[in-house]
């Protein structure tokens, strides 16, 4: 053939590939054989291979994968990846159902639709062309996996529009392919993949294209996340759209006209989920028109036009074989059950968390007993009860410990708390469990210091603190198992790269009792340095938004002690930052005639129509200061549902007190 046949051909096997696929992987109506399509496939690649020149970026010959790549880049998501809110009930979704009608008025539908447990990515299109696809991420930025989702069949490489846009959807393994991969595992003596989820995740987030090609993946598209030049009106026209497009949307989707039609679309598939070719975890529900998606708006974390409701979990009857204790870097004592592997929600299970003591004498929970399981959320298993039924004599009382299984120090229970606790400081378990929370992705997130490689350290003696991680050496770090020269040096230039964190990643490191992640950031934002909140008195720790007695009380006994004083002067001097590096918090409007211009006020209980992050927001804004707990300077109250003892101290100290429609209602005015 002459080069325009060859170009001519090429075109042609494009086309029908193409074609044959659409209707095989996206429309589940196959119209050749699989022999046929294999055959043209083959020759398509024979030709591109022969006449390079002629290669294409969406050629369908990109699905058996390009060559390894060396990492993943990171992505700015165009608009954020949120997750959704939970329903585990009728009344839920009942309550969802008020709280948009209060918004939005009467009017309202919704679009039911399965939620498919994969992998959640985001698909970007220019001029109608597959280019960029990327992970959910922690919903601001994800992984660049294009060359990965390329080899999903189900995925368009090219649309029948030349649009730009960008659309949400799921990638996921089909429970046949999850079958086959695993029974492929085996044979070759590797370990099995737990459930689908995972194993689509597993597939996606590795540096081979050519090994994701052979995973059988498939993709459902869920909503638009942008688009340019085209408009819908609602979410199902939306869905109808980029079906035309060329995307597989789910055919199960509904459109409900009311709550009770959406009750009605969960408790189908309640009953329906195990009949389908692949896992689902819940229903997502959403307000169907955009108009009123755009007018409901987001909080946080989460959109207040959408709720995932969640499938009730699987239960499962196991044998209790022993009951294992740990020791947390606080020192509580937790009681884990040793099950007889059994299969829950898709995964094996093995251990279960029996919480404390009080926990197993309430349940009556002995060692031997056939006791229920379920996984809450369908993720953390837990022990529901047992069944003294099935009792047949062999089974033995379990007593905890008088004194610390790591250390054997006395175990004390703190007055007001049900958990048993090892008070030791020197306590190797606690030690052990706070260099893995230092390293941790929340705190300062040393990539290649995870739990296998902390344990081996401190059992080599490496490390006894934290500040000991920025004293490792190269010849220290050979020593340990699979530690290799890369794997060393990898490891040495992530733990240098930390000590530029900003302030709130050290703060919330050091695991300072009652200090998450976010109280840490709002300290290193009101302090700016660690010094000043070493420094700072309880008072003035409890006048910053969110940091009540307990937290306050906390923060200056652990600066309180010399062991800390120490540890923070030698993380300094071996150049860690101790400073803020974020963004400045906002200033306090002085708005005068405000109703909260100088005023301090305090947000408690449950608010409906606003979060608490905006109402603090539009309070400042307005001149007011917003604190986290109730005195004698506090000038004005706001409870909301389920108020409880800060309203309860309000009235006692005669404090100004609105509900949240006054509150709303003098953010009107003040627009």
């Amino acid at each position: 053939m002459g080069q325009q046949q060859v170009e001519k051909r090429i075109e042609e096997l494009r086309k029908q590939l193409v074609e044959y696929g659409h209707h095989y992987y996206v429309l589940d109506n196959p119209i050749v054989s699989d022999a046929e399509y294999d055959t043209l496939m083959k020759e398509l690649i024979r030709l591109e291979g022969e006449h390079p020149e002629f290669v294409s970026e969406d050629s369908p010959t990109v699905r058996i994968g390009g060559e390894t790549l060396p990492f993943f880049k990171k992505v700015q998501h165009r608009t954020p990846m949120l997750s959704l809110g939970n329903a585990f009930s009728d009344m839920d979704l009942r309550d969802f159902d008020r709280r948009v009608r209060q918004l939005v008025g009467d009017d309202v539908t919704y679009s039911c639709e399965l939620k498919i447990d994969g992998l959640a990515v985001s698909l970007s299109y220019e001029d109608g062309k597959f280019t960029q696809g990327a992970t959910r991420g922690d919903g601001t930025v994800g992984e660049d996996i294009t060359e990965n989702l390329k080899t999903i069949p189900a995925i368009p490489l090219r649309l029948t529009e030349g649009v730009n846009l960008e659309v949400r959807g799921e990638a996921y393994m089909p429970k046949g392919s999850f079958e086959a991969l695993n029974v492929a595992k085996e044979q070759a003596g590797e370990e099995k993949f737990a459930n689908p989820r995972n194993a689509a995740a597993g597939s996606l987030r590795q540096l081979n294209p050519k090994l994701a090609a052979k995973r059988n993946l498939s993709m459902f598209v869920y909503a638009i996340g942008h688009l340019e030049g085209g408009e819908v009106e609602s979410h199902h026209e939306g869905l109808a759209y980029l079906k035309e497009l060329g995307f597989r949307v789910n055919n199960e989707s509904k459109h409900c006209s009311s709550i009770e039609d959406v009750i009605a679309y969960t408790e189908e598939w309640v009953e329906k989920r195990a009949t389908l070719p692949y896992d689902i975890d819940g229903i997502v529900i959403k307000v169907d028109r955009l108009e009123q998606q755009k007018e409901l708006g987001f909080t946080a974390k989460s959109p207040r036009w959408a709720i995932a409701f969640k499938f009730p979990a699987e239960e499962v009857v196991t044998k209790l074989e022993e009951i294992e204790l740990s020791i947390g870097r606080t020192g509580v004592v937790t009681p884990t059950a040793i099950l007889s592997p059994v299969i829950v929600a898709g995964t094996t299970v093995k251990r279960a968390s029996l919480h404390n003591e009080d926990l197993i004498r309430e349940k009556d929970v002995k060692l031997g007993d056939s006791v229920v399981i379920k996984k809450a959320g369908d993720i953390i298993p837990e022990v529901v009860n047992v069944l003294p039924e099935l009792r047949d004599g062999s089974e033995r009382d379990f007593s905890m410990p008088t004194h610390c299984p790591a250390c054997e120090s006395e175990l004390v229970r703190l007055e007001g708390e049900v958990a048993l606790r090892c008070i030791n400081p020197q306590c190797p378990a606690q030690i052990r469990e706070g260099l893995i929370h230092f390293v941790s992705r929340n705190a300062m997130n040393i990539d290649g210091l995870g739990e296998k490689v902390i344990s081996q350290l401190f059992e080599h003696d490496l490390v006894h603190d934290v500040a000991d991680i920025y004293k490792l050496n190269r010849d220290e770090l050979l020593q340990l198992e699979r530690m290799g020269d890369k794997s060393v040096d990898n490891l040495l230039e992530a733990i240098e790269k930390t000590k530029d964190n900003s302030l709130e990643r050290l703060l919330f490191g050091l695991g300072i009792r009652f200090v998450g992640a976010k109280a840490a950031k709002t300290l290193a934002m009101e302090f700016e340095t660690i010094h000043k909140i070493k420094e700072a008195s309880e008072e003035e720790l409890i006048a910053v938004n969110e940091i009540g007695e307990k937290m306050a009380t906390s923060i200056n006994h652990y600066f309180a002690k010399p062991e800390v004083l120490r540890l923070i002067d030698e993380l300094e001097a071996l150049g860690v930052n101790v400073t803020y590096k974020g963004p400045k918090a906002p200033a306090s409007a002085d708005v005068t005639g405000s109703p909260f211009a100088k005023k301090t006020v305090v947000l408690t209980g449950k608010l409906e129509q606003l979060t608490r992050g905006e109402a603090k927001e539009k309070i400042e804004a307005l001149g007011g200061k917003v604190t986290g707990s109730v005195s004698k300077k506090t000038d004005l109250v706001i409870a909301g549902e389920d108020a409880g003892s800060k309203r309860t101290k309000a009235e006692e100290l005669q404090i100004e007190i609105w509900d949240e429609a006054q509150l709303v209602e003098a953010f009107r005015k003040e627009t």
